[in-house]
């Protein structure tokens, strides 16, 4: 396994690996260039992709092997009702199914349901609806986008209805609805007008070269599509939008949630393998790259200071917390030389200031907390303390942040002693959470931890574990190994051979996805 872990290297020496094509990213761009006009034969290879990949119930997942969901399936049948495409009737059998006759309304409220009060994916979906010509506008909840013209530093205080990183969601799709329903009150209506022109000029500063926000085709689809159908085909970001969703296009046709993680899978291959596993040369390649991924100035997307890393070298990855964790922990297997430190120092203070009251890690701000992927979570926070753990002299301040990092991680175990990750899921069960994947990232911190917590932790973990000795995929039972040193959970794992992903991975608003490399990462960590 670790020979071919060392094999999946691009040329260059680092590692990209590959995500999983998604119904959902492709149904996006299929709509956003459609509205542009002028990419038929893309158009035409993304609907015959999608028509060969519906489930045979007539729906669509996030990902193979992902079980019919409201929010896919709504897109999907949109896209294909537009453009009279095969396998529309079945996606409308399916979601008549779930919610009826299908309506405005009934659509909206299957899909509030699902996000509550979080408008960060529920309104983009329904945008989409009303833009392919499924309904109209007047069942969408409004996005406020007059207050992105407000400080960044207020986002946190006016109570948005969208995440810190919707944000050009929250312009585009605003604007898409001022210029399609403007509202009836008169004050509202004219704060819209008055800062139109500004907050495209905000959406045009935070649009990374690449063209692709967050390098993420449905993010940047949402955008291009809103701008597209609101008489903005001819705008710098629509322009933008179009470049980077005609490149990153597969041959297939499908388009992928995002372009790579490469920084992140990068840094999970390299704590995987330990130092030893590379050459001289090896290391100073992945010594110069990892250094060289680090942003080295306030980022325009967040304000977030300079020093954290975030999932990609791409321009449109922005620091984050775990990945800045990641890139701390390679480092200190890299060395310790004069450059590593001062770019560890620098990430360890990011860091420090990232950490919320509660002692959480959110994962891009600080003090937002009002909707679920702002919050602190177990996951991130776990990671971080084991990054603060390996630079523990840079920084005084280390030692109290870790003292709250670990009382954070106390109070937020589970009656049953498990943790509930943010980024990772199961998307067969009830409620998708992943309690497994959770539970392993915190116990990593080991002697850290209390020794009754970690007890209850491990307890958990055991009870999960099957007949067979996994403990579930192979994602899932490498982490409960590398957490635990599972003999009988090894075993398992050394047997496998099949590494099929599994999509267990999390992205924006419970979007799934499977990473190639995530099972052969895993499965070294947890061997070695």
């Amino acid at each position: 396994m670790r020979d071919r872990l060392l094999a999946a290297r691009v040329q260059a020496g680092h590692w990209e690996g590959e995500l999983s094509s998604s119904p959902l990213s492709t149904t996006t761009a299929i709509s956003a260039l459609s509205l542009v006009g002028g990419h038929d034969e893309l158009v035409r290879n993304g609907l015959r992709w999608l028509a060969t990949h519906q489930n045979p119930d007539g729906g669509f997942g996030d990902a193979a092997g992902c079980p019919s969901n409201i929010s896919t399936t709504t897109l999907v049948w949109a896209t294909l009702s537009m453009h009279n495409a095969p396998g529309s009737t079945k996606a409308t059998a399916w979601l008549e199914n779930q919610v009826g006759t299908i309506t405005a309304e009934s659509l909206t409220g299957a899909i509030r349901a699902v996000y509550g009060e979080d408008q960060t994916f529920a309104v983009p979906i329904l945008t989409h609806c009303a833009l392919a010509g499924r309904f109209g506008w007047e069942h969408i909840p409004v996005l406020p986008f007059e207050l992105s013209a407000l400080p960044h530093s207020w986002f946190k205080w006016i109570g948005l209805p969208v995440v810190s990183y919707a944000l050009p969601a929250l312009i585009a799709i605003g604007q898409a609805q001022h210029h399609h329903r403007p509202s009836t009150n008169g004050v509202a209506r004219t704060m819209r007008t008055l800062t139109k022109r500004r907050t495209l000029r905000i959406l045009e500063s935070i649009q990374p070269t690449s063209g692709g926000f967050l390098e993420a085709a449905p993010l940047t689809g949402f955008v291009t599509m809103s701008l597209a159908g609101s008489g903005l085909a001819d705008h710098r970001v629509t322009a933008k939008g179009v470049e980077f969703l005609t490149a990153s296009v597969r041959k297939d046709g499908s388009w992928p949630i995002d372009t790579n993680l490469a920084t992140w899978v990068t840094t999970l291959a390299i704590n995987a393998l330990g130092a030893s596993a590379f050459t001289t040369d090896e290391r100073h390649y992945l010594r110069g790259w990892l250094l060289d991924q680090q942003h080295g100035e306030v980022h325009p997307y967040t304000q977030s200071a300079p020093g954290g890393w975030g999932w990609s070298n791409l321009p449109g990855a922005v620091p984050d917390g775990d990945d800045t964790s990641g890139a701390l922990l390679a480092l200190a297997v890299l060395g310790d030389d004069p450059g590593i430190r001062a770019a560890a120092t620098a990430g360890a203070q990011w860091l420090l200031d990232l950490q919320n009251s509660d002692g959480g890690i959110p994962t891009f701000c600080r003090g937002w907390g009002m909707l679920p992927f702002d919050q602190s979570s177990p996951d991130l926070t776990a990671h971080a303390l084991r990054a603060w753990q390996a630079w523990y002299g840079v920084n005084p301040r280390i030692n109290g942040a870790m003292e709250r990092a670990i009382r954070y991680l106390v109070n937020n175990q589970q009656t049953d002693g498990s943790w509930i990750p943010l980024w990772f899921g199961n998307p067969w069960t009830a409620d998708q959470t992943n309690p497994v994947y959770g539970t392993a990232r915190v116990l990593e911190c080991g002697n850290l931890l209390p020794t009754e917590v970690r007890r209850r932790g491990e307890e958990f973990l055991y009870a999960m574990q099957r007949e067979n000795g996994s403990f579930g995929t192979i994602e899932e039972t490498a982490l409960a190994v590398a957490a635990t040193g599972n003999e009988r959970g090894a075993q398992w794992l050394a047997t496998q051979t099949d590494l099929t992903p599994a999509p267990i991975g999390l992205y924006f608003a419970k979007l799934w996805y499977s990473e190639r490399l995530y099972p052969l990462i895993f499965s070294v960590a947890a061997l070695k």
